[in-house]
């Protein structure tokens, strides 16, 4: 792809006349920012934009595992593992899990997102049979008690398999669906609703030197095409979710630089998740150490976010981000 066109996004009930809505939503814009490859810009009117991309960027987007895409979400943090990089081992045993579910549930997230492997830089492959073992009770009782749909976080067909069965209603692949060849076909044939992540390398490497020709432009390509090839393996492109990937495989430019221009991925034509909940670059600009000491941080760079019209973020502190986010909400 040679040309992209990121809208430059407003909010708000008085909008000009030319005025067209963002992803179906209440966000609206008029003009937007024409990029390409050879490095050029400039600013264009809506009626500059190609037919096709302003379908995409206009579309309201398909509910998602019976959410509406039309306003945001929280996904809320479930790591069943004994080695996350701000949770690990908290909620490893499945009562633990529950009542930190139940509680996330109360707090306001629209959807749990469950992870037997940690996919923290470093993190070694967890054997399919251990994640299913982490993953498969606490699903199930989590099922039990609420009917709050759950995610389940894996790259692995087996994995997502055993927790489909479980009660899990949507499968978020940081791998971006390039880890196991199995896991497309299973989503197609159960109509399973899924998110796509961008991520350069694997988790035990992405780290280690990470580097692009053009980071935003190339995060969107692999995004674009993924979308495309999954739905040519049957997968509804309206249950199809895409995630940037903060933090995997990129440095603190290269996270800052997608977080800038957030609103170019809603070409894509999908709902949008970023997760950005406790990170090492928030740690590092916020001058705060302590992954669980990054709440402020983390609510900052969500409600940026938000006001690019993300649908959805993926965080550790529902409470204190629910609260803001109902600020937000009522401010704008």
């Amino acid at each position: 792809m040679s040309d992209y066109f990121r809208p430059l996004v407003h909010q708000g009930a008085a909008r000009p006349k030319d005025a067209v809505p963002l992803g179906g939503g209440e966000l609206w814009f008029t003009h937007a920012e024409h990029l390409s490859r050879d490095g050029a810009t400039e600013v264009v009117p809506v009626a500059g934009i190609p037919a096709p991309w302003l379908e995409r960027l206009t579309g309201a987007r398909d509910a998602i595992a019976g959410l509406d895409m039309a306003r945001p979400h929280l996904m809320g943090i479930l790591n069943v593992t004994p080695d996350s990089f701000s949770d690990g081992g908290r909620h490893y045993g499945v009562a633990d899990a529950v009542q930190a579910a139940l509680s996330m549930v109360e707090q306001g997230v629209s959807l749990l997102d469950i992870g037997g492997e940690s996919t923290r830089p470093g993190a070694i492959e967890v054997p399919v049979d251990e994640e299913i073992r982490r993953i498969e009770p606490v699903i199930e009782a989590i099922r039990a008690e609420t009917g709050t749909a759950i995610s389940i976080d894996t790259r692995k067909a087996a994995v997502a398999e055993a927790a489909l069965a479980a009660g899990a209603s949507l499968v978020n692949d940081v791998s971006g669906f390039t880890f196991d060849a199995g896991l497309a076909p299973l989503c197609a044939d159960t109509g399973t609703p899924v998110c796509i992540m961008h991520a350069q390398g694997d988790p035990a490497t992405m780290q280690q030197d990470p580097h692009y020709d053009n980071v935003l432009l190339d995060v969107y390509d692999f995004l674009s095409a993924q979308v495309d090839r999954l739905a040519a393996a049957g997968l509804a492109r309206g249950q199809i979710v895409i995630d940037p990937g903060i933090g995997f495989g990129k440095t603190q430019a290269h996270n800052l630089a997608l977080l800038r221009n957030l609103s170019l991925f809603h070409g894509i034509g999908c709902a949008i998740l970023l997760g950005v909940s406790r990170k090492r670059f928030i740690g590092t600009i916020g001058r705060e150490p302590l992954a669980e000491a990054r709440a402020p941080g983390s609510i900052s760079v969500g409600l940026s976010g938000l006001a690019q019209g993300v649908q959805i973020l993926r965080v550790h502190d529902v409470a204190e981000t629910a609260q803001a986010l109902r600020l937000w909400a009522a401010v704008r």
